[in-house]
């Protein structure tokens, strides 16, 4: 228990049950049947919207159950209030609802979770003051409970149709009793003893005098059911009914178990005619099975056969497709000119670029020529040391 409920009291835990079954009682009196059958849904509970371990909870359903009555509130308290639909925020719509029930002048003191699990002591809460203000807008009057009187002592003993416990009657039987004999003294005492006792009634007037107080004078005593003896005749009735339907059922039950005996043996018997007439055929049958077993197994195995066959036969012809399609290329090239006339231009190029090729060494031969002649001539004028504008040497 937390530290609010414990300063709250014991209580507290369950106040919600109460303020529960009051909202439950309001949201009649606002002939909320209406809702439920736009929505298509069940009567609210006593307990439906009351936080317990001992209670099943669905909290996706109980939170929007809240939210359609707390709409369907506001609308008849006067507030243009959307329905709220199931793929809504709850947290947006948990805040529109306590906005709305700001502006009635609720003091709201509690954090908005709580009422995202859809029960609890504030979601009873908040419907009930909802429900308050839909039943001031509605102009619903409340009167002050009118309690039945009590009857007095003398009309229960009349409508109690003269049904006296065994103790009145003892106390009433005492009573009439003493009086005849303080009356039969006062009687003797006052007659005196030459006297002869003569009763002065008319026999008629008697009658009618026994007639009037035979009713009063019914014993009725009422048989209380925590007397062993009821119980004890109840069992030996309960056992003697008990005893005559086991005689009835258990004859039903012999001829029952007859008749299924006859029927089981025609049974049996028609089975071994039936196996007797049939044996040739069922052992053909049985031939036709071993043979058809046979049968299938050969085929699995040529089956298998084939299978290999089709698989080496697709290879085959994936080879085949290949060559067909080389010797397609082949023979195109073949047939075709334009791979000769390549030819003969390369060759064409490859004859110029060889001329060229030689008319470039004989240049460079030439310039090495040339570059070895000068190259002699510096040596032999380094050795004789003649100048370079001596006359009839190389420049």
């Amino acid at each position: 228990m937390s530290a609010e409920e414990e300063d709250r009291g014991p209580g507290s835990v369950h106040e919600m049950f109460v303020v529960m079954e009051n909202l439950l009682e309001k949201l009649k009196m606002l002939r909320y049947e209406e809702l439920l059958e736009r929505h298509n849904m069940k009567p609210l509970t006593r307990h439906y919207f009351v936080s317990s371990p001992y209670l099943v909870a669905n909290p996706g359903q109980q939170f929007f159950m809240f939210s359609v009555v707390a709409a369907w509130l506001l609308n008849v308290a006067g507030r243009s209030f959307t329905e709220p639909q199931e793929s809504d925020e709850p947290n947006a719509t948990i805040s529109n609802i306590l906005a709305e029930l700001r502006s009635f002048g609720v003091r709201v003191d509690f954090p908005p979770s709580k009422l995202k699990s859809g029960s609890g002591e504030y979601v009873c809460y908040v419907l009930d003051r909802l429900a308050e203000e839909a039943l001031k807008k509605r102009g619903v009057p409340f009167k002050r409970p009118s309690y039945p009187t009590e009857s007095t002592e003398e009309e229960e003993l009349q409508g109690d149709e003269a049904e006296l416990t065994l103790s009145r009657v003892e106390e009433d039987l005492v009573l009439m009793l003493l009086s005849s004999c303080v009356s039969r003294q006062e009687q003797e005492s006052r007659l005196k003893p030459e006297e002869i006792l003569e009763s002065t009634v008319d026999a008629a007037e008697w009658s009618l005098e026994v007639e009037r107080v035979l009713p009063q004078l019914k014993v009725t005593i009422r048989t209380d059911n925590k007397d062993w003896r009821i119980h004890v005749d109840q069992m030996h009735q309960h056992r003697d009914g008990i005893n005559s339907s086991l005689q009835d059922a258990k004859g039903h039950l012999d001829k029952l178990q007859e008749d299924i005996s006859k029927t089981l043996e025609k049974v049996s018997s028609r089975e071994k005619y039936i196996n007797n007439q049939l044996e040739g055929l069922i052992q053909q049958y049985r031939s036709a099975q071993a043979q058809l077993r046979e049968v299938k197994e050969r085929y699995q195995q040529a089956s298998g056969g084939v299978t290999e066959r089709t698989r080496v036969l697709a290879e085959i012809s994936e080879e085949l497709e290949k060559v067909k399609q080389e010797m397609e290329e082949r023979g195109s090239s073949m047939s075709d000119g334009a791979p000769v006339v390549r030819i003969k231009q390369s060759v064409t190029r490859l004859r110029q670029e060889t001329q060229q090729m030689e008319v470039r060494m004989g240049v460079v031969e030439h310039s090495l020529l040339q570059a070895k002649l000068k190259e002699k001539s510096n040596m032999t004028r380094d050795m004789h040391h003649v100048p370079d504008s001596v006359p009839g040497h190389f420049s």
